[in-house]
């Protein structure tokens, strides 16, 4: 499939390739404002930087970093809660276990 590209789907995106916009047929030549210079637009496109498109790519790993630490705090605290409830759990067997050691000591 070999069609022409679109506005929305160009076929490049690269400015140096993309052809010049060209003025319309319907339209008389001067009946509305002047003609703008592509080199405007050109160089605003070619401003973007690699870096600046990549900022959007950036925030998102940043975001899921932020996220996996969120996820592990929640992991921690909740074997934390677990291990004190463990704890406690063991303590009191083993003063039941100490009570019931006396009182056999005790008969």
């Amino acid at each position: 499939m070999n069609t022409a590209g679109t506005i929305d789907r160009p076929l490049t995106h690269d400015p140096q390739k993309q052809a010049p916009m060209k003025p319309s047929t319907y339209e008389p030549a001067g009946s509305a404002t002047q003609d703008f210079t592509i080199s405007g637009a050109k160089d605003s496109r070619q401003n973007r930087t690699r870096e600046m498109q990549l900022i959007p790519e950036a925030m998102a790993r940043a975001h899921m970093r932020e996220r996996l630490q969120e996820a592990e705090r929640d992991r921690l605290a909740v074997r934390l809660v677990a291990a004190r409830r463990m704890q406690r759990r063991a303590e009191r067997a083993s003063l039941r276990a100490r009570r019931a050691l006396a009182m056999a000591v005790m008969q």
